[in-house]
């Protein structure tokens, strides 16, 4: 609503709309002062302005944080880790810093200290790539309070530079691995680890879609195994080879329910497991997700075609799908050999005289 007096031979107009700020302006002709009036208002009914963000220094993103780690990350499938990322984000200094005062700044400033040497063992810097990993959560967060919470905070990640270098592994398993692998499984307490390991090389499964399977979602009849939802948000069913089947058997009791998991562990206590399994054996440039390359490079050296390995990884793009297959470079060089020889012969026989024919 607009307000109109004359003062000291001015007019001077006030346009008041709850949950934004009061504007006002000083004209000279009262129909200026309504022109302006009429304007400001109707950018207040196409939601042009935005609100009033007073509210926000009374908010710390302390407060923001912790909100959207108890309400929103429960319900998302990557919980345990982001409630991790959050929690050791909540110790830093940044977070004290209220919504109206937070500026891209600020996280300029965080994103430098994080990517540069640690002032404590125990804070260890991270990569650019590990860096944009951890913000992400924080991004969706501030989206989240604008439409779902309708706090009029502004997202200072919209405008951080991060340069993040394409450093796609192309990691495979060496001669041998496998096989040291499995028996340092045999010192271990937990039994599932060995299990596991051959199965995702068996299924190209993520480490969470193994860990999420209930034997209500194996087929024992028609040898397929149903994926209710991946990290792409899909589900889909795939086959099961003889060995699949085999470990999934051996680990089915007659008192299982449909409803127990196939493989009792958290994500956490696996990872800590192959940690110390990799250490153990002196492999550490060995990641668990490396397996899930090797599958599906496999998979291209048995012969199936781009969307028979897609059902299976669930990629939902070419382009996605070729970031984890990565060729044999001995299988590729014997291929080159066989290919070069097969071509020497051909030359060979074109410049040797055909036997039994004519003179």
């Amino acid at each position: 609503m607009a307000t109109l007096r004359k003062r000291n031979g001015r007019w001077q107009v006030q346009v008041r709309r709850h949950g934004f700020p009061i504007q006002s302006r000083s004209f000279l002709s009262k129909a200026d002062a309504n022109e302006w009036a009429r304007t400001i208002e109707r950018q207040h009914d196409r939601h042009e302005l935005g609100p009033d963000r007073k509210a926000l220094k009374s908010m710390a993103l302390y407060d923001l944080v912790i909100r959207y780690r108890d309400e929103v990350v429960p319900k998302k499938r990557g919980m345990v880790v982001e409630t991790i990322l959050l929690n050791r984000f909540l110790r830093h200094a940044i977070c004290q810093k209220t919504l109206f005062d937070l500026s891209t700044a600020d996280f300029a400033a965080y994103r430098d200290q994080r990517l540069s040497e640690p002032k404590h063992r125990s804070d260890k810097p991270v990569t650019p790539k590990s860096l944009k990993r951890e913000l992400s959560p924080l991004s969706h967060m501030f989206r989240h309070a604008v439409v779902e919470w309708e706090i009029p905070v502004r997202n200072p990640l919209d405008g951080l530079k991060l340069r993040v270098v394409d450093n796609k592994r192309e990691r495979r398993l060496r001669d041998g691995e496998l096989e040291r692998l499995l028996e340092a499984t045999k010192k271990g307490r937990n039994k599932l680890v060995a299990p596991i390991i051959l199965f995702a090389l068996e299924t190209a499964m993520r480490r969470g879609e193994i860990l999420s399977i209930q034997f209500r979602h194996i087929d024992f009849e028609r040898l397929s195994l149903v994926i209710p939802e991946s990290k792409s948000g899909y589900s889909r069913v795939i086959p099961l080879t003889p060995m699949a089947v085999e470990i999934l058997a051996a680990l089915q009791t007659e008192d299982a329910k449909p409803t127990d998991l196939v493989f009792p562990v958290t994500p956490v206590a696996l990872r800590l497991q192959w940690d110390r399994l990799t250490t153990r054996v002196g492999i550490g440039d060995l990641n668990f997700h490396d397996l899930r390359h090797e599958a599906i490079s496999r998979l291209f050296e048995l012969g199936l075609t781009v969307p028979e390995v897609a059902s299976i990884s669930g990629h939902r793009t070419l382009a996605q799908l070729m970031r984890y297959s990565h060729a044999s470079q001995e299988a590729v060089r014997t291929k080159l050999l066989s290919k070069e020889l097969a071509k020497a012969l051909a030359i060979d026989r074109q410049r040797s005289p055909c036997k039994g024919s004519p003179d």
